[in-house]
């Protein structure tokens, strides 16, 4: 396949085509080459035409405190009293710059996640 810009969902398309073709192709080799380059021009239209927002501040922590078996007691003791845990839980006391970087270290999220409006 001869490297192009992605411009619309034709070449789109074919470039997802020849993807799948070479997926298995070995680094170094030419064919290596090509799906490195490919792969970048497919994540440049994607970031472009198929953008991913940035999770719910408060649903990324409900998520983690999941993945991490945390309960609200876990986050109290992160953040403070049990009454601001839920409070935060429920969306009806927002998160400090303080809150932000305690929650932000422990348990891994995004600061820029984090400090968005909710």
């Amino acid at each position: 396949m001869k490297l192009k810009l992605i411009k619309n969902e034709k070449d789109y398309i074919q470039a997802l085509e020849r993807l799948e073709k070479i997926f298995d192709a070995k680094k170094g080799t030419k064919e290596g080459d090509e799906l490195e380059i490919l792969g970048i021009l497919i994540e440049k239209y994607e970031e472009e035409y198929f953008p991913i927002d940035m999770p719910d501040p408060i649903e990324a922590i409900k998520f983690r405190m999941e993945q991490l078996d945390y309960n609200q007691n876990d986050l109290a003791d992160l953040i403070g009293q049990k009454s601001r845990a839920s409070e935060i839980l429920n969306r009806k006391r927002k998160l400090s710059l303080d809150m932000i970087r305690k929650l932000s270290a422990t348990l891994r999220i995004p600061s820029e996640v984090l400090i968005q409006a909710y």
